[in-house]
């Protein structure tokens, strides 16, 4: 295989689009942030508290896209080389990370909307799904990189089964039950040593 034929094959490049769609993601999260200008000082407290929501949605989903990253980029280093399947499922998963923009920006607005609540949440299963399918795609031994597989299994449950929540509950019980994320990926960490 010659230079240019390896260097085609490697992670390395899909590394370096998925780095840039990731900053350019996270960058457009806080666009829905702004201060209206010429503000008295009531409608300064009242805009104040329009940038609650938003700011929250923002840290969820800056959170959330921190650990898409952070993973994304694991799996891909795990590849000694990047065949056809790999790179459409990491394209795909990319594609949809590039969308989380919309969904934050609805859930910072309508949070109280069933509507908003399940479309933020299915975004950030298939995402996950995305991720599990590359690293299924990619992983050299099937008996390897369990605790991977339990962390992204952990967050397509909890975000997928927080839909009829949203629709049957409520969306604040929805979101609230996010928050189970967080000891649930603390207990894959420490029984698989995820780093």
């Amino acid at each position: 295989m010659t230079g240019a034929r390896a260097d085609e094959k490697s992670p390395d490049r899909l590394i370096a689009l998925s780095d840039g769609i990731f900053a350019i993601a996270m960058t457009l999260l806080v666009l829905d942030i702004h201060v209206p200008t010429g503000l008295d000082a009531d409608g300064f407290r009242e805009a104040v508290g329009d940038w609650l929501p938003k700011l929250g949605a923002y840290a969820l989903s800056f959170t959330i896209l921190a650990g898409f990253w952070r993973d994304h980029r694991r799996i891909l280093q795990l590849a000694q080389r990047v065949d056809p399947l790999s790179e459409r499922i990491a394209l795909a998963g990319l594609g949809v990370i590039a969308v989380v923009p919309f969904p934050t920006a609805m859930l910072s607005e309508y949070a109280t909307r069933p509507l908003s609540v399940v479309l933020y949440a299915l975004t950030i299963a298939v995402v996950d799904l995305l991720q599990l399918a590359l690293f299924l795609a990619i992983r050299q031994h099937p008996h390897t990189g369990h605790g991977i597989v339990a962390d992204l299994v952990s967050t397509i449950l909890v975000f997928g089964a927080t839909v009829p929540i949203a629709v049957f509950v409520s969306p604040g019980a929805a979101m609230w039950s996010w928050l189970a994320l967080a000891p649930i990926k603390m207990a894959v960490g420490r029984r698989y040593a995820i780093g």
